[in-house]
């Protein structure tokens, strides 16, 4: 959901209530000096040839009270929070609209489906409490199949926030042909703080062994990463003024973490982030455009339940857009990251390269589609995600 505009709204209203109070505050404290001035003037001194003139004092704290104006003082700073704090609440019951009922289609879902997808959203948060209670009461006994293999993560993971890479290392060893079809050097990254801890804490000679038993594997891919590490034992008891001291760096553990969390995840076949996430912070950002299109339709007296494609497009970030597969029609090339496809104005779908081409590398020439008649200008095509 886009909340830019809340956030600036709200900021403009605790500007306009902070210069409020800080008017409010000087003008009291204006008040309070006046009238401490006359209260010390009021008082009666023994000693004194006369007494104070009680009335003409009270006068001229009057008139001075007159001329400070406490209230045209207060007034513009007053108003201009009323407006901020009148347009603030409208703001949000426009953007937080409480019926999305109307942005949704009437589906029949598989209400087992959606239960197992709940629980595995829950163990593969690390909601294990949670997650059994949810399937004892869907009776979704199904999705424990996915329990103990988050569970196992999970304990590998806090095991490396205790700086423990028994764990790590094990499950790496026994998945050490499927990591390396990933094109991973998890295990390698494991193996690398495991002897940094041994030399930091063990000595030369057992990080020396530790080297010889489980880092020679990797030297013929890795040598030069070897080298590194091989040059640390000549720092031994001294590696954080050495010039390998970024392998203390406590950044190494928590990348590592994540790696090992999406690595794992990968060689279960799952994605390493929970799809009911991304499904649910994907759809509350597109609500709002759904939310408006609706009302659009509804006030037109139009349906749109039975349309196979929305007349709007709906504008995700780019953690919610995943890869495009596309031939282009033109080069007969598939699509990539650097050659992306490309939605034209008027609808059809070229490769990025192909709208360069025809276009003759000019992005304000417009260049006709070679599958209908209309131009179209290069400015307008927009990149595409599948």
């Amino acid at each position: 959901m886009e909340l830019n505009s809340i956030k600036d709204t709200f900021d403009r209203v605790t500007k306009k209530q902070k210069l409020s109070s800080s008017k409010s505050q000087e003008v009291i404290e204006q008040l309070g000096q006046e009238i401490e001035q006359a209260v010390s003037k009021l008082q009666f001194v023994p000693g004194a040839m006369s007494q104070p003139d009680h009335k003409l004092i009270l006068t001229e704290l009057k008139t001075k009270l007159n001329e400070i104006a406490p209230l045209s003082q207060l007034e513009s700073t007053q108003k201009e929070l009323n407006i901020a704090l009148t347009k603030y609440p409208k703001l949000l019951e426009k953007s937080f609209n409480p019926d999305i009922s109307k942005a949704y289609r009437n589906v029949d879902f598989d209400s087992h489906t959606v239960n197992q997808i709940i629980a595995n959203h829950f163990y593969q948060e690390g909601l294990f409490d949670l997650g059994d209670c949810f399937v004892n009461e869907a009776k979704a006994i199904e999705a424990t199949g996915m329990r103990i293999p988050f569970l196992e993560m999970y304990q590998i993971l806090h095991a490396m926030k205790s700086r423990n890479l028994e764990p790590a290392l094990k499950w790496a060893a026994t998945n050490s042909d499927k990591l390396k079809h990933n094109g991973s050097d998890l295990e390698l990254k494991l193996h690398r703080l495991q002897f940094v801890e041994v030399l930091q804490n063990r000595g030369r000679d057992e990080a020396l062994d530790y080297a010889r038993t489980y880092l020679s594997p990797f030297a013929s891919d890795h040598m030069a990463e070897i080298q590194k590490l091989m040059a640390c034992l000549l720092w031994a008891g001294r590696l954080d003024t050495s010039p390998y001291f970024e392998f203390l760096s406590p950044t190494h553990w928590e990348k590592l973490a994540k790696e090992l969390n999406r690595q794992f995840c990968n060689i279960m076949g799952q994605s390493h982030q929970s799809p009911l996430s991304v499904t649910i912070a994907a759809g509350v950002q597109g609500l709002p455009t759904l939310l408006k299109l609706m009302n659009v339709m509804m006030g037109k007296k139009q349906e749109w339940q039975s349309m196979k494609q929305l007349p709007v497009p709906v504008d995700l970030d780019r953690e919610f857009q995943f890869h495009s597969v596309f031939v282009c029609p033109v080069s007969r090339d598939q699509s990539s990251e650097e050659n992306p496809p490309m939605l034209l104005s008027c609808g059809h779908v070229l490769c990025k390269q192909s709208i360069t081409k025809l276009s003759k590398n000019n992005s304000t020439r417009p260049f006709k589609c070679p599958y209908c008649p209309l131009e179209v200008e290069v400015s307008k095509c927009r990149q595409l995600y599948f």
